[in-house]
């Protein structure tokens, strides 16, 4: 593997996982705003909880390469069930727009899932090796 193709995984992870990392806390800092939100669209408030959670504690394990697979799986799921629930207004095009980046990131989190973390990851510490 060439160092560019090392580098590629956890730039990626970076990638991938700023987005939830700044929304949760986000999310956080306009939790009833949120909350409103997800129950005008027929979500539970009660949710907002364990969206944050994933969103960061999710979005912080995929940076860091832990338990990569299994949390890359979680993204697959909420990204596709978020652009159902909240971006399905296809006729408007910044929700279109808002429905195909979730789309995208689950496409980039299924390659996460098939492949795993790759370098510079915790699931892979004893593996990463540089090459020319």
């Amino acid at each position: 593997m060439n160092k560019l193709q090392t580098l590629s995984a956890p730039i990626g992870r970076v990638l991938l996982s700023l987005i939830f990392i700044v929304s949760g806390f986000s999310k956080i800092g306009g939790y009833a705003a949120t909350q409103g939100y997800m129950e005008a669209m027929g979500v539970p408030g009660f949710m907002l909880p364990l969206v944050i959670l994933l969103e960061l504690f999710g979005g912080i394990a995929i940076l860091i390469g832990f338990q990569a697979r299994l949390v890359a799986l979680l993204f697959v799921g909420f990204n596709i069930v978020s652009a159902i629930l909240f971006h399905n207004f296809l006729a408007d095009a910044s929700e279109m727009n808002n429905f195909m980046k979730n789309i995208a990131m689950a496409g980039g989190f299924l390659l996460i899932f098939a492949h795993g973390a790759g370098a510079y990851s915790i699931d892979n510490r004893n593996t990463t090796k540089m090459s020319s």
